[in-house]
């Protein structure tokens, strides 16, 4: 009878030390920034709280029926997550075809390694005035930018769990007339799905790094850049801490969220792994 209440209150323990662990690092740091800001009272360095207070009434001073979003976040915030958004998914599914392609031969993957790696390294802003020839300042040239950035972590990530696909398995599958289809639909994709996921979170991070950079660009007329843009050009301390603020936190979310569904698609990986131990 007194196991079950026990019980309850070591899961309910378990929980408790589980966000302790998580958040009071983060709620520390804080409470420290705070107090050091209250003292130093710097005009460039603001107080978490009252950058909190600005960022509601930047952004989040709208009606409940719109999440509580103005106008200024519907006209900032969602153009620029509409690129990230655009440019990741392009950069995913041109990663993704591509490599598999090159994985899936050595002699493609032997010629074209030197030039993906080349261009791997290449830093996207330095590309800018070719962007701008071949685009035109814009939405083509920020969604361009994102996807030459996102795309090579993915691709080579793809090619190289393509090429860790084990070669019992692959014989098996000759040995049943598989198609090449059904080859990388059964065997190839999901044996590469943990390496394309790892591609995945450093695409992600660049994305949300590109998708600021191109809006800092001349010729933008929204997005989170842009709004970053007008705040330094007017030394707007606390606008400019409300974007720093707000991109870690829209970091924090969508890797919270990538980690969450490479958790759930994953879990056969993870069982067929102890499964083998």
């Amino acid at each position: 009878m007194s196991s079950a209440p026990r019980s309850r209150g070591g899961v309910a323990g378990t929980v408790v030390r589980g966000v302790l662990h998580r958040w009071l690092p983060l709620v520390i740091l804080v409470a420290a920034w705070e107090v050091a800001t209250r003292i130093s009272d710097s005009p460039f360095f603001p107080p978490p709280w009252e950058i909190a207070k600005h960022m509601k009434d930047l952004w989040f001073s709208g009606p409940a029926s719109h999440l509580f979003l103005n106008g200024e976040a519907t006209g900032n915030i969602f153009p620029s997550l509409g690129r990230m958004a655009l440019g990741l998914a392009l950069s995913t599914l041109a990663g993704v075809v591509l490599g598999i392609a090159i994985g899936r031969s050595e002699r493609a993957l032997a010629y074209l390694n030197p030039i993906m790696q080349f261009a791997r390294v290449i830093p996207p802003p330095t590309l800018v005035p070719v962007f701008i020839v071949l685009f035109e300042l814009g939405t083509q040239m920020q969604v361009a930018s994102i996807i030459f950035s996102a795309i090579w972590p993915i691709l080579l990530n793809t090619a190289d769990g393509v090429r860790s696909v084990d070669p019992v398995q692959m014989a098996t599958a000759e040995t049943f007339r598989l198609s090449a289809f059904e080859r990388i639909r059964f065997l190839i994709i999901p044996s590469a799905l943990p390496k394309i996921f790892a591609g995945l979170r450093l695409a992600l991070s660049l994305s949300l790094i590109l998708m600021v950079f191109s809006e800092l660009l001349p010729g933008t007329s929204d997005g989170v850049g842009f709004e970053l843009t007008n705040a330094q050009s007017v030394s707007d301390m606390p606008t400019i801490w409300c974007v720093i603020v707000l991109l870690g936190v829209l970091g924090y979310l969508f890797n919270t969220i990538l980690l969450a569904v490479e958790h759930r698609v994953l879990t056969w990986h993870r069982e067929a792994r102890k499964a083998a131990s």
